[in-house]
């Protein structure tokens, strides 16, 4: 762990920032709203940037990084090449919840590749998302509906009715583990210092 390499304006701000987002969130949104991976990222990464943790840090970049990137990716294409980011352009969304979607997913990639810079890559991160991912989808399944598709466990892009819901969620969380979380940890292995205990 390093020491004061964060500068205190951005822990303060970054903070504020989600403090404001969770107090909208729980209110307009539902206390399952914050199982979504991007929103277990956001509240996460204010422990690691006071912390100054790389393995939190390196956790949540191995989750989400590749996923926000592609958010950022949809949201200039107005929506229309992936649909993730589809809702910030419709009128029935309420304009708070765009603002402060649209301030926290344009944040978190130059805020994750930013500590992933200043702290490094702990390559136990892989290992350990993929746990908390077996966990988490299980239990947003459990706890959500196909009408929310949180973390799309019932479906890309909406329910699916091809699978059986528990084989698509095997698959799903696969497919997340080998087509994600593990490029995201050879790339980031490749080309920030990495550093375990030892």
């Amino acid at each position: 762990m390093a020491n004061n390499v964060i500068p205190s304006w951005l822990k303060l701000g970054y903070t504020l920032l989600v403090c404001i987002i969770v107090a909208v969130y729980w209110r307009v949104l539902g206390a399952s709203n914050f199982l979504w991976f991007s929103d277990i990222a956001l509240i996460s990464l204010v422990v690691a940037v006071w912390l100054e943790n790389r393995l939190i840090a390196s956790i949540m970049a191995v989750s989400v990084l590749f996923l926000e990137l592609g958010w950022v990716v949809d949201f200039l294409s107005g929506g229309r090449l992936m649909s993730v980011a589809a809702y910030m352009f419709a009128e029935d969304e309420p304009w708070l919840i765009r603002l402060l979607s649209g301030a926290f997913h344009l944040l978190l990639p130059p805020l994750l590749l930013y500590l992933l810079l200043r702290l490094g890559y702990d390559r136990r991160a892989f290992l350990l998302q993929s746990i908390i991912a077996m966990i988490v989808l299980p239990l947003t399944f459990v706890l959500t509906g196909p009408e929310d598709n949180i973390n799309w466990v019932y479906g890309l892009g909406g329910p699916q009715t091809l699978l059986p819901p528990l084989l698509y969620l095997t698959l799903f969380f696969l497919a997340l583990v080998f087509l994600v979380y593990l490029p995201s940890h050879l790339l980031f292995k490749r080309f920030f210092r990495t550093k375990t205990p030892g």
